[in-house]
C-alpha cells in the first residue's frame, strides 16, 4: 500500500520497479510486483552496456543468448515479447576493425614484400557506420539464437520522424500489432546509420522525444499500450552521485520531481543513454500508464533469469507497494485458530470498544492541553496533532484491524495495516467494510491494507513517508523491523512473557483465582500469564497444592524452572527456556526466595509487559510495584487486565513495550502528539532584555474543558 495516496507524493525504492497510480486507456500500471505476472505485453530495452563487452568492441554473446532464452521463455507461454535492443554500433565497430586490419596487413605485405608487419594504427570509427555495418549481422544473431526457441523474429529500424509523423506512427503501430498477432518478436532499435545527433531540450510538450534507445523503449510502451517496461543497464540502482565516485550512496527513496537532489554522471561506457535518460524515460512510461522495472542486466549472478524473476514477481528491482495475495493454510494450531476466530462475543466486545472510542474521540485532535500568557498580549497554547501516517504490524487476530483503524481515524492519522497472512480473508473484508464507511466521509484512501512482508520490507525505507512503525508480535519481529526501518520511530510492541509472583503472605482463594483467569481464561492472548513465580515458603502448602490441582484440572502443562525442579523427586519437564511464550495451555513454575528475587527474574526474563504480585501484604505489594520496571505491574489483579478495552481506551494499537512516548495499552492518546501555537501581537525577543519594556509573565491559564476543532 502506498502512503503516497495518503500524502500526495510518489516514491521509488532502491532498485527501480516504479509505478504511480495514474490511469491510462488500457488499463492501470501494476501496483506491485506480485501482479507483474499478469503482463501480457512487454517490452524489454537491453542497454548498450549489457549486450556489449567489456572492451566495448563486440557482443557479450554469452549474456545475450541468456536473455534471448528468457524472452523465449516467456514469448512461449503466450506473452507477447518486444525487444528494444542496442549493440549494432559495437557490432559494426568490431566488423570494421576486423576489415581495416586485413586491409591494412594486406597493403603492408604487398608494399614491403615481408612478412612482418608494422605495428598498424586504428583510424577513429564513425558511430553511424559502425551502425550501419552492425544492424544486418546484429539481426542475423537474433535471429539464429530465437530459431533455437521455434520462435521467429522481425527487425524494425526507426528514428524520430516515425513517431512525429502522423501516418508513418499508424504505419508503424500496425506493422508492430501485425507481428505480434503471428506470434513474431519484434526487435526495435533506432537506425543509428541515419539518425542525426539529438538536440538537447527537444522534447515536446507531454511527449518525449526519441534520442537514444532509453527513450524509444519509453516510447514504444506507452505508444503499444504495454503492460510492463523492463530496462536492463549494469547498475544496481539509482544512486545520489556517479557509481564509481567514492562517496556514491545507493538511495533508497528516490522522489520525481527531486532529480536535483542527484548528481547524473555520464553516459555509460558506451551506448547514448545514462540513467539520467533512463530516470526521464521511466518517468513518462509511468504517466503513460505502464509499469517500468529497471535491474541490472549484466550481473553474472542475475543475469542468467532477471527477466524471468522479475516477471514472476521477484524481488528484482524496487516497487512502489499494493496489492491483495491469496493465501493457502494447512493444519494450524489450536491456539493460532483460537485467534484467528471471530466469534459472537469478540464481535459484540469490538463493537463496544469501537463506541468508546467514537464518543471519546470528539476532541481528542486540536484539543487545548496548556495555555500560558508568556506577557501581556502574548498566549502561548499546547495542543493535540495527529503523528501523521503509521504502519502498524500486527498477529493473526483479524479483530485488530477494525481496532487499529478506528484509532487512527479517531487521532486523525492516515494507517498502513499488515495483518498476519492466515488472516488475509477475514483482513479483507474488514478493510473493505472500513473503506465503506469512510468513503460516506470522502476519505476512504486513509486507511490502507498491506499484504506481503515485502512490501513491509520497502515501507520501512520511506522515511519521508511514514512517521511511526508499530510491529505487534514477537522481539524478533521487533528487531526485524527496527534494523529495516531507516529513520522511523518504532513502537515497540515485543512479545508477552508476563509474570505473577504469589508471595508468601498470598491469600489461598485469590492465588488459585487468578492463576485459572491470568493463564486459561485465553492462553493465546498476549496478556495471558507465562511464568508462575512461587515464594519457597508455599512449596507442600494448601496453596501450593491448590493451585497445581486447579492447573491440572485445567489441562495445564507445567515446565519446571531450574531451582523448582530441584525440589521434586519427580518433577515435570525441566524448561528449555525461562524466556518463553507459550500462548497455549503451557506455563514454567519457579521457585524464589523473596520479592526481590522474584522482581530480579523479571528484569532478567521477562519482556517488560505485564507483571503481577499476588500478596495481602501492602508494604510487599507496593515494593513490587514501584521496582518493576514493566509497562503494567498490578496487585492481585489477572494478567488478562492488561488491555486498551479493559482499561477502557476502546481498543489498543498495541501494548507498547518501549519506554518513550506511549507504554502500556497504546490507545487514542498514545496516537497523537503535540504542538505549540503563540499568539502575539508584535513581540519581539529583544524587549525582554535587561533594558527592553517588556517582562516574562508566564502565568498558567485556565484550559477549555471541551473544544472542537
Amino acid at each position: 500500500v502506498q502512503p503516497s495516496t495518503i500524502r500526495n507524493v510518489r516514491s521509488w525504492s532502491n532498485i527501480p520497479f516504479i509505478t504511480v497510480p495514474l490511469s491510462r486507456a488500457h488499463g492501470k500500471s501494476f501496483a506491485h510486483r506480485s501482479e507483474l505476472k499478469h503482463a501480457k505485453r512487454i517490452v524489454v530495452k537491453l542497454g548498450s552496456a549489457v549486450v556489449t563487452r567489456g572492451d566495448e568492441c563486440g557482443l557479450a554473446l554469452g549474456r545475450l543468448a541468456s536473455i534471448v532464452e528468457q524472452v523465449s521463455v516467456l514469448q512461449n507461454q503466450g506473452r507477447e515479447m518486444m525487444l528494444v535492443t542496442s549493440g549494432a554500433v559495437a557490432f559494426g565497430k568490431q566488423r570494421l576493425r576486423h576489415e581495416i586490419l586485413l586491409s591494412q596487413s594486406v597493403r603492408q605485405a604487398l608494399h614491403s614484400g615481408q612478412n612482418q608487419l608494422k605495428e598498424m594504427a586504428i583510424p577513429v570509427l564513425e558511430a553511424r557506420a559502425c551502425a550501419a555495418a552492425g544492424q544486418s549481422g546484429l539481426m542475423a544473431l537474433y535471429e539464429a539464437m530465437f530459431t533455437q526457441y521455434s520462435i521467429c523474429a522481425a527487425q524494425i529500424l526507426v528514428t524520430n520522424l516515425d513517431f512525429h509523423d502522423e501516418q508513418k506512427r499508424r504505419n508503424l503501430n500496425g506493422t508492430l500489432h501485425e507481428l505480434l498477432r503471428m506470434n513474431i518478436v519484434p526487435i526495435v532499435n533506432t537506425n543509428d546509420a541515419v539518425v542525426p545527433p539529438a538536440e538537447p531540450n527537444s522534447d515536446l510538450q507531454g511527449v518525449i522525444s526519441v534520442k537514444d534507445n532509453d527513450s524509444l523503449a519509453a516510447r514504444l510502451a506507452v505508444e503499444m499500450k504495454t503492460d510492463l517496461l523492463i530496462v536492463l543497464s549494469d547498475v544496481e540502482g539509482l544512486f545520489d552521485s556517479p557509481p564509481g565516485s567514492d562517496d556514491a550512496k545507493l538511495i533508497d527513496t528516490f522522489y520525481p520531481g527531486d532529480q536535483q537532489s542527484v548528481t547524473f554522471g555520464t553516459k555509460s561506457r558506451v551506448g547514448m543513454g545514462g540513467m539520467e535518460a533512463k530516470v526521464k524515460a521511466a518517468l513518462w512510461a509511468l504517466q503513460g500508464g505502464t509499469s517500468v522495472v529497471i535491474a541490472n542486466g549484466s550481473h553474472p549472478k542475475v543475469s542468467g533469469h532477471v527477466i524471468t524473476d522479475i516477471v514472476e514477481g521477484k524481488k528484482v528491482g524496487l516497487t512502489r507497494n499494493l496489492t491483495v495475495t491469496s493465501w493457502f493454510i494447512g493444519r494450524l494450531a489450536p491456539p493460532l485458530l483460537k485467534r484467528l476466530s471471530l466469534s459472537t462475543s469478540k464481535l459484540n466486545s469490538l463493537a463496544i470498544g469501537l463506541r468508546q472510542i467514537a464518543a471519546s474521540s470528539q476532541d481528542s485532535v486540536g484539543r487545548v492541553l496548556r495555555r500560558i500568557r508568556v506577557a501581556k498580549n502574548l498566549e502561548l497554547e499546547q495542543v493535540t496533532v495527529p503523528i501523521g501516517v503509521l504502519l502498524v504490524i500486527f498477529e493473526s487476530r483479524p479483530d485488530c484491524l477494525p481496532q487499529v483503524a478506528a484509532l487512527a481515524i479517531a487521532s486523525g492519522n492516515g494507517l498502513l495495516l499488515k495483518g498476519g497472512k492466515e488472516a488475509a480473508h477475514s483482513n479483507r473484508i474488514l478493510h473493505v467494510l472500513t473503506q465503506e464507511a469512510l468513503s460516506i466521509h470522502g476519505v476512504k484512501e486513509a486507511v490502507q491494507l498491506v499484504n506481503t512482508r515485502e512490501e513491509v520490507e520497502d515501507l520501512c525505507r520511506l522515511d519521508k513517508m511514514i512517521d511511526l512503525i508499530i510491529p505487534r508480535g514477537s522481539s524478533q519481529l521487533v528487531r526485524d523491523i527496527q534494523k529495516a526501518a531507516k529513520g522511523i520511530p518504532v513502537m515497540g510492541h515485543s512479545e508477552g512473557i508476563c509474570h505473577m509472583y504469589v508471595d508468601s503472605e498470598a491469600s489461598v482463594d485469590k492465588a488459585s483465582r487468578l492463576v485459572r483467569d491470568s493463564k486459561c481464561e485465553y492462553p493465546a492472548a498476549c496478556n495471558a500469564l507465562e511464568t508462575l513465580l512461587i515464594h519457597r515458603d508455599l512449596l507442600r502448602t494448601p496453596l501450593f497444592d491448590q493451585i497445581i490441582d486447579m492447573l491440572r484440572v485445567e489441562q495445564v502443562k507445567i515446565h519446571a524452572g531450574p531451582k523448582f525442579a530441584s525440589y521434586l523427586t519427580f518433577s515435570p519437564s525441566e524448561v528449555k527456556s525461562l524466556r518463553t511464550e507459550y500462548g497455549d495451555l503451557e506455563l514454567c513454575i519457579e521457585v524464589v526466595d523473596s520479592v526481590q528475587e522474584a522482581i530480579d527474574h523479571i528484569h532478567k526474563y521477562g519482556s517488560s509487559h505485564t507483571d503481577v504480585i499476588v500478596t495481602e501484604n501492602e508494604k510487599t505489594a507496593e515494593f513490587f510495584l514501584q521496582h518493576v520496571d514493566s509497562a503494567c505491574v498490578f496487585w492481585n489483579a489477572s494478567t488478562r487486565f492488561s488491555d486498551g478495552y479493559r482499561f477502557g481506551l476502546g481498543a489498543e494499537v498495541g501494548i507498547s513495550t518501549s519506554r518513550i512516548h506511549a507504554r502500556g495499552p497504546v490507545g487514542l492518546e498514545g496516537l497523537l502528539t503535540t504542538k505549540w501555537l503563540l499568539r502575539g501581537q508584535d513581540h519581539v525577543v529583544s524587549d525582554f532584555s535587561e533594558h527592553g519594556t517588556l517582562k516574562y509573565l508566564h502565568e498558567n491559564l485556565p484550559v477549555p474543558q471541551s473544544n472542537t476543532n
